[in-house]
């Protein structure tokens, strides 16, 4: 074998033969990333996961039976020509029957319907905001959405005031609705907890106080109590004959009364409190809450009809003089929240027991439920002409009692009216009419189907 002289180059290798080298790579230069900003995704899938899975008894139910309180409890605002209470429309001076029925109403419905209207109104705002997710709807559009539903409610109670019911309170709620959803749709479980604690707190604190200084005022320590009772010649709307004179004045209390029940707090924790309900679906499927419902109704209705009770005993005159009635007002309003809840409770229940057994009654009510907005208009479109004195003006003859059968006769129409609109699978026009306003031509998610 030859040998190649010592100042010769040695023989390469193919590269493909030179198991440790790679071939040369010329070097990249490497360019810094700027550091990606967190963006919360576009569609809420949290709130898409909390959806209910087809249309629910127990809340249309609910809704349902809560017209009948509405009913019971507006009709005395309605009656004229004798003296009213400051913290209450109950006529004075009343005894036997008539006087029993308006202990009753203090104790189980005024100051109890209208904080169930708030709940099952907070219930819906997360039931719409959670199928507009399930849909695919992207968050900001979806709050977006409820928004304008909300303004357009405060447009809508506008109306309803102006036209025929000085104590509408859709304007009210869809003054809350826009506060709550712009501050708190998209917080936890826990904030919205927090916030439950401290909206009860405050009415608890203000109760107490209203309540110690009516003790103390009581006592005569301040001398005469009149000065401290309510404004004298507050204008009654259902008086008036002149139907212009009532528009004006009917939408006048209105304007006063709807940031009212805003700062009245409340309706704010009503409204927290059927948002936190509706994250857990306890209306939804409430055969799986039984036992949560009722702890929810016992306690609610109790205290419920406690703080209805101090009402009823300032109104029978066993308390303070009439003058320092505004005493037990706090403490009763915040009572009301509780047994308005708790009696959403109870219409959970009674749905649950229900199940698939619905009857022709139960599925009337919870027709009213599923046409809420239309059934509450129409109770103004039947108790205005009959009770204003602009119309057959028997608000200023009827009773009490006879005031309540009338209530009771209203609500019964609205149900048969939206038991002739399910038949025809018809929503409601009141519905219909918002639906257009809030969401346009757009395309509006509805339940799933059940699964």
């Amino acid at each position: 074998m030859s040998q190649l002289p010592p100042d010769a180059p040695l023989p390469q290798q193919p590269p493909h033969q030179q198991p440790h080298q790679q071939p040369h790579q010329p070097p990249q230069q490497q360019w810094a990333q700027p550091p990606q900003q967190w963006a919360p995704p576009e569609v809420d899938h949290a709130a898409a996961a909390s959806a209910a899975r087809g249309r629910s008894l127990a809340p249309d139910l609910a809704r349902g039976l809560m017209l009948l309180l509405i009913a019971l409890a507006n009709v005395p605002w309605w009656l004229y020509g004798g003296e009213q209470g400051f913290t209450n429309a109950h006529p004075t001076g009343q005894e036997g029957a008539d006087l029993a029925w308006q202990l009753f109403s203090l104790v189980a419905i005024d100051g109890r319907s209208y904080p169930l209207f708030a709940f099952l109104f907070g219930y819906g705002i997360w039931q719409l905001y959670s199928r507009q997710s399930a849909a695919g709807t992207p968050w900001r559009e979806a709050r977006r959405l409820l928004q304008r539903r909300h303004a357009w409610m405060v447009a809508l109670g506008a109306v309803h005031a102006l036209l025929l019911w000085l104590g509408d309170i859709v304007g009210a709620y869809g003054l809350v609705g826009l506060i709550v959803v712009a501050l708190l749709l998209r917080r936890s479980d826990r904030a919205l907890r927090i916030v439950a604690w401290v909206l009860a707190g405050l009415l608890l604190a203000f109760g107490l106080l209203g309540l110690t200084s009516g003790l103390v005022l009581g006592s005569g320590v301040a001398g005469d109590v009149s000065q401290f009772g309510a404004p004298a010649g507050l204008p009654q709307p259902p008086a008036e004959s002149n139907y212009l004179l009532f528009a004006i004045q009917s939408l006048g209390m209105w304007l006063i009364a709807t940031p009212a029940q805003v700062f009245s707090l409340t309706v704010p924790l009503a409204v927290v409190l059927g948002m936190l309900a509706a994250r857990r679906g306890l209306l939804d499927r409430p055969a799986e809450h039984r036992a949560t419902l009722v702890r929810i109704a016992v306690a609610g209705i109790l205290i419920g009809w406690a703080g209805g009770a101090l009402a009823a005993a300032q109104h029978a005159g066993a308390l303070f003089a009439p003058e320092l009635s505004w005493a037990t007002m706090g403490l009763s309003s915040l009572a009301g929240v509780a047994g308005g809840v708790g009696y959403a409770a109870l219409f959970g229940l009674v749905a649950a027991a229900i199940g698939e057994r619905r009857g022709p009654v139960s599925g009337a009510i919870a027709a009213v439920g599923k046409r809420s907005l239309s059934s509450y208009l129409l109770q103004s479109v039947l108790f205005a002409p009959l009770l204003a004195a602009w119309g057959l003006g028997l608000g200023g003859v009827l009773s009490p009692l006879q005031a309540a059968g009338v209530a009771v006769a209203v609500w019964l129409v609205t149900l048969i009216v939206a038991a002739v609109f399910e038949r025809a699978g018809r929503r409601g026009p009141a519905e219909v009419l918002l639906r257009r306003l809030a969401y346009g031509r757009r395309p509006v998610a509805e339940p799933s189907p059940l699964r």
